[in-house]
């Protein structure tokens, strides 16, 4: 008989119990973060219409949507897709309940997202996305994207990780640049160059440039512009030299300097720089962009990323619901965190007590003693097996923290011994 294949797909990941274990963590500290910030609490479907994920994927994305094959039994005759992000089934959301949510709308949203991308190494299909966002009806203060950003930060900060840069850019500057230089019919272009920009030689950067047609000088000013970085000042100062009025680029930098200066009054956030190497590849995001990266680990690329988006809700609603959002992409930031050995996160076992009966007549006194235990707040296993005791405590000793083993002394006692598996001391357990 043919085998099956066992292993996961590729692009999915499958952890391990101890691995399963910090991954949790990771995902319960950031939750707990956003919700000090006074996120609350969604979930959207996974399948969504696909004319709705379609509506505003665009780029790469709109490629990689996982289309959804129905039974012929179906009652529903609407094309259907997996979710690509949470921002997209958000705005549909905020549409259908509006009149039952109170604004600016803070939400959160952690969960499984799915993109049918190129299967590399630490580049998932399937994966995990810790999502914040912040909805406003009609209009949402730009401090709102520093806000994001702030809690995004912290965020991160549970992980003990080296020192972040936090890189923020605004797409109305992008935007007026291009007018500028009269360059506007070519803005999706120049955008796709420029954001891919860091990941290849400047050379390939230039004659991809080139080959839209561009003149030598306007070359010149993207390349010049797509290398300006720095803090409000210098930026703006590089601006005028590229391109002399600043008219064009008004809106976006004053946009660029409210974010900055509210970051920068916030104790304890890491260095925060303004580069227009920063663009985010979704086409939905019409404001800020960031992107956060550790300083000295920048082959990881981004860990988190984010931005402003004014109307993604229009094709839904003829409203206006404005909003930015940040996110942690926890399942690729996990796998290579554990690669590069960055992930310092204390974790116990998962089980507290696993209790090893020696016999079936001690079955009964176990039970007990296991719903003591877990009348108290403990997680109890009991062991049921016939193996011999020695392998039972190794089993215990890969899940749990203490062993308890239960034999007829103990059983017509009620006098339990709980054996510490880290350390090996046994001290008597107390149960009051």
């Amino acid at each position: 008989m043919k085998r099956i294949n066992t292993s996961p797909l590729s692009g999915m990941q499958e952890l391990l119990p101890t691995e399963q274990a910090i991954f949790d963590q990771l995902k319960q500290q950031i939750s707990d973060v956003y919700h000090h910030y006074g996120f609350l609490n969604i979930e959207t479907p996974i399948i969504e219409r696909a004319e709705v994920l379609l509506a505003k994927a665009g780029g790469d994305t709109e490629k990689q949507i996982y289309m959804v094959s129905k039974t012929a039994e179906s009652s529903d005759s609407a094309d259907q897709a997996l979710r690509f992000d949470h921002t997209v089934p958000l705005a549909r959301y905020v549409v259908e309940h509006n009149n039952d949510l109170a604004f600016p709308f803070q939400v959160t949203q952690i969960n499984r997202n799915f993109r049918g991308e190129r299967a590399q190494r630490g580049r998932f299909r399937e994966f995990y996305q810790c999502d914040c966002d912040i909805i406003g009806r009609d209009k949402l203060p730009i401090a709102y994207d520093a806000k994001v950003i702030a809690c995004i930060h912290d965020a991160l900060k549970t992980f003990n990780l080296p020192e972040m840069k936090i890189r923020i850019s605004n797409r109305k500057v992008l935007a007026g640049f291009l007018d500028a230089i009269k360059a506007t019919d070519k803005a999706a272009e120049i955008s796709g160059i420029i954001d891919h920009a860091e990941k290849v030689p400047l050379e390939k950067s230039r004659a991809a440039l080139e080959e839209l047609q561009l003149s030598g000088d306007q070359v010149e000013r993207v390349i010049a512009f797509m290398f300006t970085k720095g803090s409000y000042d210098e930026v703006e100062t590089k601006l005028a030299e590229i391109i002399g009025n600043l008219a064009p680029v008004r809106e976006g930098l004053d946009e660029l300097k409210e974010v900055f200066n509210v970051l920068n009054n916030i104790e304890g956030m890491s260095d925060i720089e303004i580069d227009f190497m920063i663009i985010r590849g979704l086409d939905y995001y019409t404001g800020t962009v960031y992107e956060t990266f550790l300083k000295d680990y920048r082959e990881i690329g981004s860990i988190s990323s984010g931005g402003r988006y004014e109307n993604l809700a229009g094709n839904f609603s003829d409203q206006k619901f404005p909003g930015v959002g940040g996110s942690i992409g926890l399942t690729r930031l996990f796998f290579v965190l554990n690669e590069q050995k960055l992930l310092h996160v204390e974790t116990s076992a998962p089980i507290d007590y696993v209790i090893l009966p020696l016999s079936t007549d001690e079955y009964g006194s176990a039970i007990k003693l296991a719903n003591r235990l877990r009348a108290k707040g403990n997680n109890v296993d009991i062991d049921f097996d016939e193996r011999k005791l020695g392998n039972k405590f190794n089993r215990a000793a890969k899940i749990a923290k203490y062993a308890i083993v239960v034999g007829s002394d103990e059983a017509a006692s009620g006098n339990y011994q709980a054996k510490n598996l880290a350390t090996g001391e046994t001290a008597p357990l107390k149960l009051d």
